[in-house]
């Protein structure tokens, strides 16, 4: 693979996809970056992944997501798009909406700029009611490539890693934070359908960094966030 320095004219999506179809690249697509969606629970290793494929990806990556939205706004409306699922804070859920639709704005404005994209999320639709956003946010980046990728953790790992982060035992938990972990990976894979599935209780940071970049320079181009914005309302 070329070695290329500095911001990209072309994305992993353009040149898989000018290979596939023995096409030249056009002038307005090859100003087009890639989006990587990270999609899992808390502690399954988002953010680890994001960096390193910051460090080892090809190009400038910027990540955008859920640590990035939350440092942004006031108190009064955290977690913000880390709300966990449950329906425990139906007064958050209008900000939560629009600040999903921000999120994913500027997902889309930067990778019209030709710049690549990691995002890290725990996008979900567990509210207190639905709200349907994994459909907003997929039809946020229609036209746009987008590798759909589910961070997979086993809950033990989970809470070993919980413990490491924030001193919370699974052993000493209260029932309540218990369930909340244990929704978490649920609903955050309910929508079933991913371009690539990472396990890094099996696979280091550097390693789940490595398969996401020849996944983008070998192909096939991701569909599953394009089917999810097919899914109907909202």
């Amino acid at each position: 693979m070329a070695k290329r320095v500095g911001f990209r004219l072309a994305s992993w999506w353009t040149h898989a996809l000018a290979r596939q179809r023995g096409s030249r690249l056009g002038p307005v697509r090859a100003l087009v970056g890639q989006i990587v969606i990270l999609n899992g629970a808390p502690r399954s290793g988002k953010t680890s992944i994001c960096r390193a494929l910051q460090e080892r990806g090809p190009g400038v990556w910027v990540n955008l997501g859920v640590d990035a939205s939350e440092r942004s706004i006031p108190e009064r409306l955290r977690p913000g798009v880390g709300l966990r699922p449950g329906g425990e804070r139906p007064d958050l859920e209008d900000a939560v909406v629009r600040l999903y639709d921000a999120l994913f704005e500027s997902v889309a404005a930067h990778a019209r700029l030709g710049l690549d994209v990691v995002v890290d999320v725990g996008l979900h639709d567990a509210y207190s009611r639905p709200l349907g956003l994994p459909t907003r946010c997929a039809r946020r980046l229609e036209g746009l490539p987008v590798l759909f990728v589910g961070v997979h953790c086993p809950l033990d790992v989970v809470w070993d890693r919980r413990r490491v982060s924030w001193g919370q035992d699974d052993a000493a938990a209260d029932e309540d934070l218990r369930a909340a972990v244990e929704r978490w990976q649920v609903a955050v894979h309910a929508h079933g359908h991913y371009d690539l599935d990472l396990d890094t209780s099996e696979l280091a940071p550097a390693h789940c960094a490595d398969v996401i970049v020849t996944r983008l320079a070998d192909g096939p181009p991701g569909v599953s966030f394009a089917w999810l914005a097919d899914r109907g309302p909202p």
